[in-house]
């Protein structure tokens, strides 16, 4: 269900659970790990989520996709809660993350060939038993 306060859609963790792929559970480990300190909550303490929050969200997601650490994740999460004289700082943070996901990448590619290789090699020089 879709709440609408003060002029923006204000969305459950069902609904958010729905929108980025991630379990209620994942969402609700990310926020008790210090990820979304900026999710409000209403009076009863539900989670309140808004666009905001979702596009967060998936960046989380896409990073820890991505094999960052859940404190690597913080250190940004924080660094941008301190505002805009972190950027830099967020900057070479998501640039190392990069460099790492383009090794991993390549040595993805480089195992991917050794393995077509030898699939080769089984279509070309199998044993027939008959």
């Amino acid at each position: 269900m879709n709440l609408l306060l003060k002029g923006e859609f204000m969305y459950t963790i069902k609904n958010v659970s729905e929108m980025v792929g991630l379990s209620s559970y994942t969402i609700r480990y990310y926020d008790k790990c210090g990820l979304m300190p900026f999710v409000a909550r209403n009076k009863n303490g539900v989670r309140e989520f808004t666009e905001d929050d979702v596009f967060w969200i998936e960046i989380i997601k896409c990073l820890k996709n991505t094999g960052m650490t859940i404190e690597d994740i913080r250190s940004i999460v924080d660094l941008s809660l301190k505002g805009d004289h972190t950027k830099d700082e967020r900057r070479t943070i998501l640039l190392e993350h990069r460099k790492k996901i383009l090794e991993q990448i390549e040595d993805l590619n480089s195992n991917l060939k050794k393995l077509d290789a030898k699939i080769a090699w089984y279509d070309n020089n199998s044993i027939s038993c008959e």
